[in-house]
């Protein structure tokens, strides 16, 4: 890791918008690790990549590196853009049946108290 002197934002260039939609709860892992793309990292980007070996989540990487959510973002975007990492879908990626939520909250008001 680098001096707390230098600024998060020279991490990523000024970027503060990552590529993919990543929630604090979306969880990333290394699909298959490569010793010689973690040597050609930045130490940041390392750092992550070395983390999410196992599952974690993008709240879980910040807290554990000390970086801010919004470096951690734009880094692990550009990881996925490698193909370094993988970004597991969370409910947010999958679109919801209105008319199926709807019936299950009448059948939840008809039930008896």
């Amino acid at each position: 890791m680098r001096s707390r002197r230098v600024r998060p934002y020279t991490l990523t260039g000024g970027r503060t918008k990552s590529r993919h939609h990543l929630l604090v709860e979306t969880l990333i892992s290394v699909p298959t690790y490569d010793p010689a793309l973690a040597d050609a990292l930045m130490p940041e980007s390392r750092a992550i990549y070395e983390r999410a070996r196992t599952r974690a989540s993008i709240a879980e990487l910040s807290a554990g590196l000390t970086m801010p959510l919004g470096v951690v973002r734009v880094l692990i975007s550009d990881l996925a853009t490698q193909g370094a990492v993988y970004i597991h879908p969370t409910a947010h990626t999958y679109s919801h049946d209105m008319s199926l939520l709807e019936r299950v909250l009448d059948g939840l008001k008809r039930l008896p108290v």
